[in-house]
């Protein structure tokens, strides 16, 4: 039985990433910090087929730990102050746990177990003011936050050591990738979260920043699997996965209002302490190499995906507000409606958990 190490296993990627490999027949390890109130509700569903260990990215020796006890076949580093905004007032925070941390990690592997095979979760943010549309893994970085930059370290030093210890060390340039699991910061979230408050009458406007900012977006259960098969390759090599296509930020609300019968326009306030310091205009990423070597292709569309959270955030904001139906019955509901698409949204999409069947 082949195991798996992964940091983050209870954000968003972490957790489709876990379901996968235990599919597949994996041993799963999830390194966890310390919390008071660990939070578990992306992978309530299959907790208890992961065996969980403490660790953090900033105390190496911790993980030289965990890679000793687990001794993985393969190691996912997902974990990561993930979110842009966040950066600029955590700069520092955000360098040691999003570039130092991925030092930490690689080091643990090197020392510990340095026949593993290591993927490190690179980004679209590391291209910032882009140099060349659409973006392709030899394009050159210029990156527009302190995540952005903290995420060029991580990439680099995952190439070093690659070159510099012959270890199976590669990284996936994921961009935009979104689900019912992602978290409500980020902008799809805070969409699909809006739409569904406004539709059940709890809230009345959504303020927003910049309506233009153009992304590559696609369906994180899509993207993990790209992660898997870039380790099962015999030779190490990065990788940007995207959709190839591009959605603004005014498209996203067209379609995540339009899905619940409603006009954005009524709705949304633009918002100028939303706006970044320095915007990142437009991602689009080239995924051909992923397509030709990996025969990875994206599966689930925009307007599936964002129709899924919809789904999960009205089922979520009726559970909060204690209406009428159970969550079976208002999952089964949702279901009936996606199932037309070929996405079922399953009885546990409220929560994020299980939340896509593919027929």
């Amino acid at each position: 039985m082949k195991s798996a190490l992964i940091t983050g296993t209870t954000g968003q990627d972490g957790s489709y990433l876990a379901e996968w490999l235990l599919r597949q027949g994996y041993k799963v390890y999830g390194l966890r910090r310390r919390t008071s109130s660990p939070n578990f509700d992306n992978v309530e569903a299959i907790k208890d087929e992961i065996e969980w260990l403490s660790g953090d990215l900033t105390d190496l020796a911790s993980l030289i730990g965990a890679v000793q006890q687990s001794r993985p076949d393969e190691v996912y580093n997902l974990g990561a102050q993930s979110f842009v905004e966040t950066s600029w007032p955590q700069p520092l925070l955000t360098g040691q746990i999003t570039a130092i941390g991925v030092t930490n990690m690689l080091e643990a592997v090197r020392i510990a177990q340095p026949g593993a095979k290591f993927y490190q979760a690179s980004s679209s943010e590391m291209f910032g003011k882009v140099q060349e549309t659409p973006q392709t893994e030899t394009t050159p970085f210029y990156p527009r936050s302190p995540y952005g930059a903290a995420k060029v370290f991580g990439h680099w030093i995952t190439v070093n050591y690659r070159e510099s210890f012959d270890m199976f060390a590669c990284s996936g340039i994921l961009f935009n990738h979104e689900s019912p699991r992602r978290g409500i910061e980020f902008v799809t979230r805070k969409v699909t979260d809006g739409v569904a408050r406004i539709k059940q009458g709890l809230q009345h406007e959504l303020r927003m920043g910049n309506l233009d900012a153009k992304r590559d977006w696609g369906f994180a259960g899509d993207y993990v699997k790209a992660m898997w098969l870039m380790l099962q390759q015999e030779r190490a090599d990065d990788f940007v996965i995207s959709t190839g296509e591009t959605r603004t930020v005014r498209e996203l609300l067209e379609v995540a209002f339009g899905h619940v019968g409603l006009n954005y326009e009524d709705h949304v306030v633009i918002d100028p302490k939303f706006f970044r310091p320095a915007e990142v205009d437009l991602l689009l990423g080239d995924c051909t190499k992923a397509r030709q070597v990996l025969g990875w292709r994206p599966e689930v569309s925009f307007e599936q995906m964002i129709g899924m959270m919809v789904d999960a955030d009205m089922q979520k904001v009726e559970w909060e507000a204690g209406r009428g139906q159970s969550k079976f019955q208002q999952a089964s509901a949702a279901a009936g409606r996606r199932r037309g698409s070929g996405v079922v949204v399953s009885h546990e999409a409220w929560t994020g958990q299980s939340v896509v069947v593919q027929h």
